[in-house]
C-alpha cells in the first residue's frame, strides 16, 4: 500500500497563510478573520449613502412642516350635468370647482353673537372672503342657477355677509392678488378693497347650528344629483347651505 505523498515544501512557505495553487503559483491566503472582515465591508459601505439619504429626507420633511401655511389651501369639486354610459364612463359632465384657504379654529370662538356675529372674520374688510389669505375662487364650466338666479359659466371671487339669521353669498368679477403687496386695481387680496359694483350674483344661505364642530373651514357640495345639490360652508358649529342646479 502506497503511503501518502510527502507534503511539498515550498521555500518561504512556512507561513500558514501561503498556499500552493494547481499551477504551482504561490498565493497568500487571507486569515479567516480578514476574509470575514472583508465580506462585511461592502454592506457597511452601502449603508452610508442610505443613512445620508434618510437624514436628507428627514430634514426635508422638517423644513416642509415648518413652511406649511397656517391656513392650507383646499379644493372642493363637483361634476354635474352628465350621465354614465353603458360602459360605466361619465360623459358630458361639467366641473364646478372651489379653491380656498382653510383656516383652523385652534380653540378660538370666532363667530360670536348678536351684532358681533361674524365680525372677527372681517379683519377690517367689508365682507368675509370665505376662507383665508387669497380670495376664494369659484369656477363653473356650465351656467348654474341659485334660487332662480343665473350664474354664467366662468370664474368668480366669492364673498359673504354674515348675520346670525342669514348669510348672503356673493359672486363677483374681482380678480385675485397673489400677494397683498401686489398693485392691481382689478384684483383683491382676500376681501380688502371689495366694493359691490362688480357683483354678479347675490343669494341668501340658510344657517343651521349643529352639535358637531369643524375645526377647519370646509366648503363642499352636499346631497348631489346629476343636476345639482347644496353648496355648503361648514365651520365650527355653523353650517350654511344654498341649493343650486344646472341652468336649463
Amino acid at each position: 500500500m502506497k503511503g501518502l505523498p510527502a507534503r511539498r515544501h515550498v521555500p518561504g512557505s512556512s507561513s500558514p497563510f501561503l498556499r500552493m495553487t494547481g499551477s504551482c503559483r504561490i498565493e497568500r491566503a487571507l486569515p479567516l478573520t480578514s476574509q470575514f472582515t472583508s465580506s462585511r465591508r461592502k454592506p457597511m459601505k452601502m449603508l452610508r449613502p442610505l443613512c445620508c439619504l434618510a437624514l436628507a429626507l428627514a430634514f426635508a420633511t422638517t423644513v416642509q412642516a415648518q413652511d406649511r401655511p397656517l391656513s392650507p389651501r383646499g379644493e372642493a369639486a363637483a361634476h354635474v350635468g352628465g350621465a354614465y354610459n353603458s360602459e360605466g364612463s361619465y360623459e358630458n359632465g361639467s366641473w364646478v370647482v372651489v379653491t380656498y384657504g382653510r383656516p383652523i379654529l385652534r380653540g378660538r370662538d370666532l363667530f360670536g353673537s348678536g351684532a358681533e356675529y361674524g365680525q372677527a372674520f372681517l379683519r377690517g374688510a367689508p365682507v368675509w372672503r370665505v376662507g383665508a389669505d387669497q380670495s376664494t375662487r369659484f369656477m363653473t364650466e356650465t351656467d348654474l342657477t341659485f334660487r332662480g338666479q343665473r350664474l354664467p359659466a366662468g370664474e368668480y371671487s366669492v364673498f359673504a355677509e354674515l348675520t346670525e339669521d342669514e348669510w348672503t353669498l356673493i359672486f363677483a368679477n374681482w380678480g385675485v392678488k397673489n400677494d397683498f403687496r401686489e398693485e392691481n386695481p382689478d384684483a383683491l387680496w382676500g376681501a380688502y378693497g371689495y366694493t359691490p359694483d362688480r357683483d354678479v350674483l347675490r343669494t341668501t344661505m340658510d344657517i343651521s347650528t349643529i352639535a358637531m364642530s369643524a375645526d377647519q373651514l370646509n366648503i363642499t357640495f352636499m346631497d348631489m344629483t346629476p343636476q345639482g345639490g347644496l353648496f355648503t360652508i361648514w365651520w365650527d358649529d355653523q353650517v350654511a347651505t344654498v341649493p343650486f342646479e344646472v341652468a336649463r
